[in-house]
C-alpha cells in the first residue's frame, strides 16, 4: 500500500490580476519550507496550490492541463480522478481567465475547507476555524496594490483570524508574469520564501519590501529631474560614500553620472538606473538613508 507523505497543514490564497497579467500564490504553514511544496504557477496559464497530504504532481500536471485549455474546474476534476488518495488532498487553482476551483477531501484534518470566486481560490486545513479562510477571501478581494501585496495582506489577515491551529513556521510568495523575471528572461516575477521563522508572514512582508526596492521597475510618477540643487545633494552623498572625489558643484556632469552609476551598481539598484537627467525617487530616498547610516 502506498504510504502517504507528511501532511502540509496550511492556508493559502491563489490569485490572478487580469490588469497586470499576473498569477500567484501566498501560503503559510506549520511546516518547514512550505514554499518547496505548495505553490506552482506559469504565466499565461494559471496557478496551483497543493496541500494537506500534498500531491506535488498536482502542480506541474495541473499547469499542463490548463496550458492545453482546460478550465480550473476541469483541471481539478482530472487531477482528483487520477489520485486514489484524493480524500486526503486539498488544492486550489486559478486558470488563465481567472476561473477558479478549490477542493478539500473528506479526510483532511479539521478545520478544513475552501472558497473560490472570480480570480481567487482560498483554502486551508488544520485551522482554528473557518474564519481563517473567510479572511483570506474577503481581504484579497478588498485589498489594493499589486498582486504580491494583496496576497501577503490576505495572509496577514488570515493569521489574525486564527490561522493554523498548530502554530506558524514558514511562508512563501510566488508571482509570475510574462518576462517578469530577472532580466526579462523568465516568468518568475516574485519568488520569496521564509522557510523557518517565528513570524513567517511578517518576515515575508519585509522581504517583499526589499524585493520591490531592488527588482521592481521605476514608476514614472517617481521620476525627479536632477536640477542644480539635487545634483549638489547627490554629489555630497556620493562623496561621503566614496564614489565622488570633488567638491560638490551642482553640475550634473560626466563625473557625477559616472559616480552615480557606480553607486547604483554596487548597491544592486540597476533596475532603477537612468540614462537621462532624472533619478528615481526610491533611489534618492535610499541614498539619503545611506548617508544617515554613515553619520554624514
Amino acid at each position: 500500500m502506498e504510504r502517504l507523505p507528511r501532511f502540509v497543514s496550511t492556508f493559502s490564497i491563489v490569485g490572478y490580476d487580469p490588469e497586470a497579467g499576473e498569477w500567484g500564490i501566498g501560503v503559510q504553514s506549520k511546516f518547514l519550507a512550505v514554499g518547496a511544496v505548495v505553490p506552482w504557477a506559469q504565466a499565461g496559464v494559471g496557478a496551483v496550490a497543493t496541500q494537506s497530504f500534498a500531491n506535488t504532481a498536482f502542480g506541474p500536471t495541473g499547469l499542463a492541463h490548463m496550458a492545453q485549455g482546460l478550465s480550473a474546474q476541469e483541471t481539478m476534476e482530472k487531477l482528483l480522478a487520477a489520485d486514489p488518495h484524493r480524500e486526503h488532498r486539498q488544492v486550489g487553482l486559478v486558470d488563465a481567465q481567472g476561473r477558479s476551483a478549490t477542493f478539500t477531501g473528506r479526510d483532511c484534518f479539521p478545520w478544513a475547507g475552501g472558497v473560490a470566486g472570480q480570480n481567487f481560490a482560498a483554502q486551508g486545513n488544520i485551522l482554528v476555524s473557518e474564519a481563517t479562510v473567510a479572511a483570506l477571501a474577503e481581504t484579497f478581494q478588498a485589498a489594493r496594490g499589486s498582486l504580491a501585496e494583496r496576497l501577503v495582506t490576505a495572509l496577514d489577515a488570515a493569521q489574525d483570524a486564527g490561522g493554523d491551529r498548530r502554530g506558524r513556521q514558514s511562508a512563501a510568495l510566488l508571482v509570475v508574469k510574462d518576462k517578469g523575471g530577472y532580466g526579462g528572461l523568465n516568468d518568475r516575477y516574485v519568488d520569496l520564501r521564509v522557510d523557518d521563522h517565528a513570524e513567517p508572514i511578517k518576515e515575508l512582508g519585509r522581504l517583499l519590501g526589499l524585493y520591490k526596492l531592488y527588482f521592481y521597475k521605476t514608476d514614472p510618477r517617481d521620476l525627479m529631474p536632477i536640477d542644480q540643487g539635487l545634483a549638489r545633494e547627490l554629489q555630497g552623498i556620493l562623496r561621503v560614500a566614496g564614489y565622488y572625489q570633488e567638491e560638490p558643484t551642482g553640475a550634473y556632469d560626466e563625473a557625477t553620472k559616472k559616480a552615480l552609476l557606480a553607486y547604483i551598481g554596487t548597491e544592486n539598484l540597476e533596475e532603477r538606473q537612468r540614462e537621462d537627467a532624472f533619478i528615481d525617487r526610491v533611489v534618492l530616498d535610499y541614498m539619503r538613508q545611506h548617508r544617515a547610516r554613515l553619520g554624514a
